[in-house]
Protein backbone atom coordinates (compact mmCIF):
# COMPACT_ATOMS: atom_id res chain seq x y z
CA UNK A 1 0.00 0.00 0.00
CA UNK A 2 1.10 3.57 -0.63
CA UNK A 3 1.67 6.15 2.10
CA UNK A 4 -1.62 7.78 1.07
CA UNK A 5 -3.44 4.53 1.84
CA UNK A 6 -1.79 4.33 5.26
CA UNK A 7 -2.62 7.98 6.00
CA UNK A 8 -6.27 7.52 4.97
CA UNK A 9 -6.47 4.31 7.01
CA UNK A 10 -5.02 6.08 10.06
CA UNK A 11 -7.62 8.84 9.66
CA UNK A 12 -10.33 6.20 9.47
CA UNK A 13 -9.31 4.56 12.75
CA UNK A 14 -8.87 7.90 14.49
CA UNK A 15 -12.42 8.93 13.53
CA UNK A 16 -13.95 5.50 14.16
CA UNK A 17 -12.33 4.82 17.53
CA UNK A 18 -12.22 8.45 18.60
CA UNK A 19 -15.84 9.31 17.87
CA UNK A 20 -17.14 8.06 21.23
CA UNK A 21 -14.62 9.96 23.39
CA UNK A 22 -15.00 13.10 21.28
CA UNK A 23 -18.79 12.94 21.58
CA UNK A 24 -18.53 12.44 25.36
CA UNK A 25 -16.28 15.50 25.57
CA UNK A 26 -18.73 17.56 23.50
CA UNK A 27 -21.59 16.34 25.69
CA UNK A 28 -19.81 17.50 28.85
CA UNK A 29 -19.05 20.90 27.33
CA UNK A 30 -22.37 21.84 25.77
CA UNK A 31 -24.59 18.80 25.44
CA UNK A 32 -25.26 16.45 22.56
CA UNK A 33 -28.24 14.53 21.23
CA UNK A 34 -27.05 11.32 22.90
CA UNK A 35 -26.45 13.11 26.20
CA UNK A 36 -29.87 14.74 26.09
CA UNK A 37 -31.55 11.43 25.25
CA UNK A 38 -29.80 9.79 28.20
CA UNK A 39 -31.54 12.25 30.51
CA UNK A 40 -34.87 11.96 28.68
CA UNK A 41 -34.85 8.17 28.97
CA UNK A 42 -33.99 8.42 32.67
CA UNK A 43 -37.02 10.70 33.11
CA UNK A 44 -39.14 8.20 31.17
CA UNK A 45 -38.21 5.42 33.56
CA UNK A 46 -38.96 7.60 36.58
CA UNK A 47 -42.34 8.54 35.08
CA UNK A 48 -43.01 4.85 34.42
CA UNK A 49 -42.99 4.14 38.16
CA UNK A 50 -45.90 6.57 38.65
CA UNK A 51 -48.14 4.80 36.12
CA UNK A 52 -50.43 2.08 37.37
CA UNK A 53 -50.67 0.56 33.88
CA UNK A 54 -47.32 0.00 32.17
CA UNK A 55 -48.86 -0.83 28.77
CA UNK A 56 -47.53 2.25 26.97
CA UNK A 57 -44.02 1.63 28.34
CA UNK A 58 -44.09 -1.99 27.19
CA UNK A 59 -45.29 -0.95 23.73
CA UNK A 60 -42.51 1.63 23.39
CA UNK A 61 -39.94 -0.95 24.45
CA UNK A 62 -41.42 -3.45 21.99
CA UNK A 63 -41.02 -0.90 19.19
CA UNK A 64 -37.37 -0.39 20.12
CA UNK A 65 -36.78 -4.15 20.18
CA UNK A 66 -38.37 -4.53 16.73
CA UNK A 67 -36.18 -1.74 15.35
CA UNK A 68 -33.03 -3.32 16.75
CA UNK A 69 -34.06 -6.72 15.39
CA UNK A 70 -34.59 -5.25 11.92
CA UNK A 71 -31.17 -3.59 11.90
CA UNK A 72 -29.48 -6.73 13.23
CA UNK A 73 -31.10 -8.87 10.52
CA UNK A 74 -30.12 -6.40 7.79
CA UNK A 75 -26.60 -6.25 9.18
CA UNK A 76 -26.32 -10.03 9.08
CA UNK A 77 -27.35 -10.07 5.41
CA UNK A 78 -24.71 -7.46 4.59
CA UNK A 79 -22.07 -9.45 6.47
CA UNK A 80 -23.00 -12.55 4.48
CA UNK A 81 -22.79 -10.61 1.19
CA UNK A 82 -19.38 -9.07 1.94
CA UNK A 83 -18.02 -12.35 3.31
CA UNK A 84 -19.26 -14.15 0.20
CA UNK A 85 -17.26 -11.79 -2.00
CA UNK A 86 -14.21 -11.82 0.28
CA UNK A 87 -14.01 -15.61 0.41
CA UNK A 88 -15.48 -16.26 -3.03
CA UNK A 89 -12.17 -16.48 -4.85
CA UNK A 90 -10.63 -14.52 -7.71
CA UNK A 91 -13.76 -14.43 -9.86
CA UNK A 92 -15.79 -12.70 -7.15
CA UNK A 93 -13.06 -10.16 -6.44
CA UNK A 94 -12.46 -9.33 -10.11
CA UNK A 95 -16.05 -8.16 -10.44
CA UNK A 96 -15.15 -4.93 -8.65
CA UNK A 97 -13.13 -3.74 -11.63
CA UNK A 98 -16.38 -3.48 -13.60
CA UNK A 99 -17.80 -0.91 -11.17
CA UNK A 100 -14.75 1.36 -11.24
CA UNK A 101 -12.87 0.06 -8.21
CA UNK A 102 -9.17 0.87 -7.95
CA UNK A 103 -6.93 -1.65 -9.69
CA UNK A 104 -4.87 -3.09 -6.83
CA UNK A 105 -3.35 -6.48 -5.96
CA UNK A 106 -5.75 -9.11 -4.66
CA UNK A 107 -4.35 -9.00 -1.12
CA UNK A 108 -4.98 -5.28 -0.83
CA UNK A 109 -8.50 -5.67 -2.21
CA UNK A 110 -9.11 -8.36 0.40
CA UNK A 111 -7.85 -5.99 3.12
CA UNK A 112 -10.29 -3.31 1.96
CA UNK A 113 -13.23 -5.73 2.05
CA UNK A 114 -12.06 -7.02 5.43
CA UNK A 115 -12.29 -3.47 6.82
CA UNK A 116 -15.91 -3.23 5.67
CA UNK A 117 -16.59 -6.64 7.21
CA UNK A 118 -15.05 -5.61 10.54
CA UNK A 119 -17.26 -2.50 10.71
CA UNK A 120 -20.38 -4.54 9.98
CA UNK A 121 -19.42 -7.29 12.43
CA UNK A 122 -18.83 -4.75 15.20
CA UNK A 123 -22.22 -3.21 14.47
CA UNK A 124 -23.89 -6.62 14.54
CA UNK A 125 -22.44 -7.38 17.97
CA UNK A 126 -23.66 -3.98 19.20
CA UNK A 127 -27.19 -4.74 17.96
CA UNK A 128 -27.17 -8.15 19.67
CA UNK A 129 -26.03 -6.64 22.96
CA UNK A 130 -28.64 -3.87 22.62
CA UNK A 131 -31.38 -6.47 22.10
CA UNK A 132 -30.35 -8.44 25.16
CA UNK A 133 -30.31 -5.33 27.35
CA UNK A 134 -33.66 -4.17 25.97
CA UNK A 135 -35.19 -7.49 26.93
CA UNK A 136 -33.73 -7.11 30.41
CA UNK A 137 -35.24 -3.63 30.64
CA UNK A 138 -38.61 -4.92 29.42
CA UNK A 139 -38.57 -7.57 32.16
CA UNK A 140 -37.76 -4.86 34.70
CA UNK A 141 -40.71 -2.78 33.51
CA UNK A 142 -42.99 -5.80 33.78
CA UNK A 143 -41.72 -6.55 37.28
CA UNK A 144 -42.12 -2.96 38.50
CA UNK A 145 -44.04 -3.12 41.80
CA UNK A 146 -46.59 -0.61 43.01
CA UNK A 147 -44.38 1.74 44.96
CA UNK A 148 -45.99 4.29 47.24
CA UNK A 149 -42.86 6.07 48.40
CA UNK A 150 -41.42 8.74 46.11
CA UNK A 151 -37.94 7.71 47.24
CA UNK A 152 -38.56 4.10 46.16
CA UNK A 153 -40.06 5.22 42.86
CA UNK A 154 -37.06 7.39 42.11
CA UNK A 155 -34.63 4.61 43.03
CA UNK A 156 -36.43 2.02 40.88
CA UNK A 157 -36.71 4.46 37.96
CA UNK A 158 -33.00 5.24 38.13
CA UNK A 159 -32.16 1.52 38.22
CA UNK A 160 -34.31 0.92 35.14
CA UNK A 161 -32.74 3.91 33.39
CA UNK A 162 -29.25 2.60 34.12
CA UNK A 163 -30.22 -0.53 32.19
CA UNK A 164 -32.17 1.13 29.37
CA UNK A 165 -29.59 3.80 28.53
CA UNK A 166 -26.70 1.38 27.81
CA UNK A 167 -29.09 -0.71 25.70
CA UNK A 168 -30.03 2.17 23.43
CA UNK A 169 -26.46 3.44 23.45
CA UNK A 170 -25.38 0.06 22.04
CA UNK A 171 -28.14 0.39 19.43
CA UNK A 172 -26.77 3.81 18.43
CA UNK A 173 -23.28 2.35 18.13
CA UNK A 174 -24.63 -0.34 15.84
CA UNK A 175 -26.29 2.24 13.59
CA UNK A 176 -23.05 4.23 13.59
CA UNK A 177 -21.33 1.15 12.19
CA UNK A 178 -23.27 1.60 8.94
CA UNK A 179 -21.75 5.06 8.47
CA UNK A 180 -18.21 3.81 8.91
CA UNK A 181 -18.85 0.68 6.83
CA UNK A 182 -19.89 2.96 3.95
CA UNK A 183 -16.77 5.06 4.50
CA UNK A 184 -14.65 1.88 4.49
CA UNK A 185 -16.32 0.76 1.25
CA UNK A 186 -15.16 4.02 -0.37
CA UNK A 187 -11.59 2.71 0.00
CA UNK A 188 -12.34 0.34 -2.88
CA UNK A 189 -12.13 3.37 -5.17
CA UNK A 190 -8.89 4.71 -3.71
CA UNK A 191 -7.38 6.20 -0.54
CA UNK A 192 -8.61 9.72 -1.26
CA UNK A 193 -12.16 8.39 -1.40
CA UNK A 194 -11.60 6.68 1.96
CA UNK A 195 -10.39 9.93 3.52
CA UNK A 196 -13.32 11.84 2.03
CA UNK A 197 -15.78 9.15 3.09
CA UNK A 198 -14.66 8.96 6.71
CA UNK A 199 -14.44 12.76 7.03
CA UNK A 200 -17.97 13.07 5.61
CA UNK A 201 -19.34 10.33 7.89
CA UNK A 202 -17.69 11.84 10.96
CA UNK A 203 -18.86 15.35 10.11
CA UNK A 204 -22.42 14.18 9.43
CA UNK A 205 -22.57 12.29 12.73
CA UNK A 206 -21.31 15.30 14.69
CA UNK A 207 -23.74 17.62 12.89
CA UNK A 208 -26.67 15.36 13.71
CA UNK A 209 -25.59 15.23 17.34
CA UNK A 210 -25.07 18.96 17.74
CA UNK A 211 -26.86 21.13 15.19
CA UNK A 212 -29.60 19.09 13.53
CA UNK A 213 -33.27 20.07 14.06
CA UNK A 214 -33.78 16.83 16.01
CA UNK A 215 -30.89 17.67 18.36
CA UNK A 216 -32.26 21.17 19.00
CA UNK A 217 -35.78 19.85 19.59
CA UNK A 218 -34.60 17.22 22.07
CA UNK A 219 -32.44 19.79 23.87
CA UNK A 220 -35.41 22.14 24.26
CA UNK A 221 -37.66 19.28 25.40
CA UNK A 222 -35.09 18.22 27.99
CA UNK A 223 -34.98 21.73 29.43
CA UNK A 224 -38.78 21.75 29.72
CA UNK A 225 -38.83 18.33 31.39
CA UNK A 226 -36.21 19.36 33.92
CA UNK A 227 -38.18 22.43 35.03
Amino acid sequence: MSWIDWAALALFFICWLGYGPILSFIGRRGGSLNDDMTHVRAMWMRSMTHREMKLIDSQLMGHSINSASFFASTNLLLIAAVAGILFGGESALKGFAAVGAENVPTRILEAKLALVLICLARGFLDFIWALRQMNYALALIGAAPELHSNTDRKAFGEAAGQLLNPALSAFSQGVRGYYFALAAAAWLFGPLWLALGVASAFGLLIYRQEASPAARAIRNARRLLEH
